[in-house]
């Protein structure tokens, strides 16, 4: 078991452009460190968020060019905090699943080293309606492989933004013996009106973990809305910090203990048994 730390969760509107994000996020990064925060999460897309796909390519740069990575690897060992950066866009070499970019998000240390790395598994690919359709499989190449990453307080689960609607990838984190999931995100305000903070909350109350969600908010190019409510939720689903509606930041303190006295009392994760799947439909007795 670990021990306690404060975690804060940035949430901003962020530009198409890495150049106009970065001094917003090198800002707020600053802020939470002043204030006492040891991890510091940002959300998807933090350093850009391009809602043409073509562009999206485009201004892809491979890991070890990227100039946002760079500059917030330099803001972890300027501020000696732990960032979570929710996630770049991430030029591969090669390519597969409709695309040649991953939407990638990176833990760093306090040294401003990358210990981890996560390509978002779960693509959005939805048409909430007639003026929003997402097809994010055609830019951006799957994850295949979950991640759980190590820190001086807890271990951390990591996923992005549409994961969260797939519980079986928590499950196997939590048993897999994350405290501590992490969810970074750009969730549309249609989704997140009817289901953000309901998700997150269940997230939390499944696997006994707590919850970090920092997410995008406001109107970005292209007309693109984006809903906030950064949320802070503990393992027993109880909402610690909301983000509201615009940029800004919230913390809170983050107890390991209190993931291991949610678990005793609900010991879910150790009760799972094997079950048959459904079979075909049966007719009516006497049909």
């Amino acid at each position: 078991m670990g021990r306690p730390f404060v975690a804060a969760c940035v949430q901003l509107t962020a530009a198409r452009d890495i150049a106009l994000n970065l001094p917003e996020l090198a800002s707020r990064i600053r802020a939470a460190r002043a204030a006492g925060a040891d991890l510091i999460l940002l959300p998807e897309n933090a350093a850009m968020l391009e809602p043409v796909p073509a562009l999206v390519r485009q201004k892809a740069q491979p890991e070890s060019d990227h100039p946002a990575l760079a500059a917030l690897r330099e803001l972890a060992r300027e501020t000696g905090a732990w960032i979570l950066i929710g996630s770049l866009a991430v030029r591969l070499q090669g390519g597969n699943d409709g695309g040649t970019v991953a939407n990638r998000c990176l833990l760093v240390d306090a040294a401003g080293e990358v210990v981890a790395r996560y390509d978002k598994i779960h693509l959005f690919d939805v048409d909430l309606n007639a003026a929003e359709v997402y097809r994010e499989s055609a830019t951006i190449a799957a994850g295949d492989r979950a991640v759980i990453a190590d820190t001086p307080w807890a271990r951390l689960g990591l996923s992005v933004c549409y994961d969260l609607r797939f519980p079986g990838l928590y499950r196997a984190l939590a048993q897999a013996g994350a405290d501590v999931l992490v969810v970074p995100a750009a969730f549309t305000r249609t989704t997140g009106r009817a289901h953000w903070h309901v998700l997150l909350r269940a997230r939390a109350i499944e696997t006994g973990c707590y919850v970090l969600a920092p997410a995008q908010c406001g109107i970005h190019a292209e007309g693109r809305e984006t809903y906030g409510h950064s949320l802070i939720v503990d393992p027993w689903g109880t909402v610690l910090a909301d983000g509201g509606e615009a940029p800004g930041i919230i913390a809170a303190g983050i107890d390991p203990e209190a993931v291991a006295d949610a678990r005793r009392r609900i010991p879910s994760l150790t009760h799972d048994r094997p079950f048959l799947p459904p079979g075909p439909r049966e007719s009516p007795a006497g049909a």
